[in-house]
């Protein structure tokens, strides 16, 4: 680090690169740097989202509660189990034991290899400075990948109940006897299918008329079928107010033509997520973001600013860990080839998992999306029962779906929704990333018998 005196007097600590955010971003910084003068800020804990109150943790407790929830699926194959509750410290406490020190031993790993870690809050005070506590630091490139935070709706008498986020859920100190989710998205439902399968009495409240309402139509309603045995599940109802009640709160909804009022031990507001550009006051330092607040970037990753740059939760709309990782490579690549940048090789190529009960994956264009771009569409869905071990799972609701272009025979969108979806998407996504047609992946390949993966091999056959 070096340092000029500015007008004032104060010191201007200068750097060669500056992140912004411990997330993905903490991720650039290799070899490539080492005779750098580098910094990273970061306030909150290293591993940003993912890592601390996301993707790591949740699919923790996910596994537990896939568990708990075989006991109701045994029966039907002729297995009598029981299920005699759930040690919500213990498996909270599995969780976080192994998570927590990751933060420390990741500090002091940055400050050990020469990076000054900064654990102030940074904004912009203008282009390419930025106010970290008292000090201000200006770099010859700086990476925004401060992330997003749980987005909270104004409803009446919200900060009368201790409400919690996906940021605080997972860490209740006892397990409630019932919860009220508001919102019907993959949180609520990767939240839904954990604390039920605790044991929780779960209700979801979602505005619009299924869960899900960003997936597929088809999967979206038979999801929202699927889990109204485990949910109390309320479509098209509004919260108009909450409020304390004994030891817990009272939501209240219109639903229909009528107002009911709920009453639950804890309220989770999982209403979707927003960009951080506010909190590093991005307009400040010339970084220009869309209506949404999203950081604009162009295709190399760089922003309105010139040597700004930005990647992750705070500039696109997907919010996926794997995402922000690619864009990590491509930045990286780009801060030390100047005159050779990249762009994402299939931006459109991007896959998501919902590890609720049943399991979501998709990946490319629903196909209403698909209908809308004037493509001339073809539909082939199969069932899991139709294969060998669809039968050995007694699996009724399970499907995969994919949607294709006519005239080029390529994979426009794939959907499952069953077990093992979050695996059994890739080898649909490898055919979207290298162009593959459904007669190439569908007859080309051989596919193992009796797996699984015969879903997917069987809706290729369909066309």
């Amino acid at each position: 680090m070096s340092a000029r005196s500015r007008a004032d007097g104060t010191a201007m600590h200068e750097y060669d690169l500056v992140v912004v955010g411990g997330g993905s971003g903490n991720s650039i910084f290799g070899p490539e740097f080492d005779d750098l003068r580098c910094a990273i800020v970061e306030p909150d804990r290293f591993g940003g989202t993912c890592l601390n109150r996301g993707c790591v943790p949740s699919k923790m407790f996910v596994v537990a509660a896939d568990m708990a929830e075989t006991v109701h699926h045994a029966a039907r194959l002729g297995i009598d189990l029981s299920f005699n509750g759930a040690d919500w410290p213990a498996i909270r406490d599995r969780v976080f034991a192994r998570i927590d020190p990751a933060h420390d031993s990741a500090l002091e790993y940055r400050r050990s290899v020469g990076i000054d870690v900064f654990t102030d809050p940074a904004r912009f005070v203008a282009p390419k400075v930025l106010q970290v506590g008292d000090e201000q630091i200006t770099a010859t490139n700086i990476v925004v990948a401060c992330g997003a935070r749980p987005m909270v709706p104004e409803i009446p008498g919200i900060e009368s109940v201790p409400f919690h986020t996906s940021d605080t859920i997972m860490r209740l100190d006892a397990l409630p006897e019932s919860m009220v989710i508001l919102g019907g998205g993959f949180i609520a439902a990767e939240m839904a299918h954990i604390f039920s399968g605790f044991g929780t009495n779960v209700t979801i409240v979602q505005r619009g008329p299924r869960l899900m309402m960003a997936e597929d139509e088809e999967v979206s309603l038979r999801f929202t079928d699927a889990v109204r045995h485990r949910f109390h599940v309320h479509t098209n109802s509004t919260i108009i107010g909450v409020a304390p009640h004994e030891d817990g709160v009272a939501v209240t909804m219109h639903t229909g033509s009528r107002d009911r009022t709920l009453f639950a031990d804890v309220l989770l507001v999982a209403t979707g997520r927003i960009p951080n550009s506010d909190r590093v006051d991005a307009a400040a330092g010339g970084v220009a973001t869309d209506a949404v607040g999203r950081v604009v970037v162009d295709e190399h990753y760089r922003t309105t600013a010139d040597g700004v740059w930005a990647l992750g939760d705070v500039t696109n709309h997907f919010q996926l860990k794997h995402m922000a990782n690619a864009e990590t490579r491509v930045v990286r690549h780009n801060l030390t080839h100047p005159h050779d940048l990249r762009a994402l090789p299939h931006p459109d190529v991007v896959p998501h998992a919902v590890f609720t009960d049943p399991q979501i994956a998709a990946v490319g264009l629903t196909e209403a999306q698909a209908r809308a771009a004037d493509a001339d569409v073809m539909v082939a869905v199969r069932p899991y029962s139709g294969t060998a071990y669809g039968w050995a799972l007694e699996d009724t609701t399970s499907f995969a779906k994919v949607i294709a272009d006519r005239e080029t025979r390529l994979i426009l969108g794939a959907h499952i929704m069953g077990p093992y979806a979050s695996l059994l998407i890739q080898p649909l996504v490898q055919a979207m990333t290298f162009g593959q047609t459904v007669d190439q992946i569908g007859r080309e390949v051989i596919y193992t018998h009796p797996a699984l993966t015969e879903v997917v091999e069987q809706v290729l056959l369909e066309f």
